[in-house]
């Protein structure tokens, strides 16, 4: 009889693998507000802390900028309000205009020092739409360079990261 091998993780063959275990934590509920756990919001605490220990980019009057502890891409930003509203529609004037204000200089910042071919910009409202954290509003800011999206995250799941988020952060805000 031939003996089989399936080739999935945890069982040998051929394949390397690059392990994201932080995603792991994310996907369990680390940092967001389940309805099943009592962690309080992350963009309600992280303006809390300092702009190291918070990953803080820049601190405006209603808003501040924050890096995104499970990026996409290298620079993966989120613009967030500090009051805890989950609508746009629920903003204020002043607040949408400076989400739109630091969107648009995040943007100007990370062309400054990355580079970028292009970015994605959006916000997820609601939990059905993919929000992480549906209860207060945010928008990414993700810098794409061609080539970007390669085949780690088509086969192998997997997106890498040329370096740490503190080192991204303290590149961002000294370029602010």
């Amino acid at each position: 009889m031939m003996e089989q091998s399936f080739g999935g993780a945890g069982m040998p063959d051929s394949w390397q693998r690059l392990w994201t275990p932080h995603r792991m934590e994310y996907l369990r509920g680390e940092n967001r507000p389940l309805a099943d756990n009592d962690i309080a919001c992350p963009f309600c605490r992280t303006p809390t802390l300092n702009d190291e220990d918070g990953l803080i980019v820049a601190r405006g009057a209603e808003v501040f900028v924050v890096m995104n502890l499970y990026p996409y891409n290298v620079g993966h930003l989120l613009v967030c309000t500090y009051r805890h509203v989950a609508d746009l529609t629920d903003l204020t004037d002043s607040e949408r205009r400076e989400m739109s204000d630091l969107t648009a200089h995040a943007m100007k910042t990370i062309r400054k020092i990355a580079n970028p071919g292009g970015f994605n910009l959006g916000m997820n409202q609601g939990a059905v739409s993919g929000a992480g954290v549906a209860e207060h509003i945010h928008q990414h800011v993700v810098p794409r360079w061609a080539g970007d999206a390669n085949f780690m995250p088509i086969i192998g799941k997997t997106k890498v990261l040329p370096e740490l988020l503190a080192q991204t952060r303290q590149d961002l805000a000294a370029a602010w």
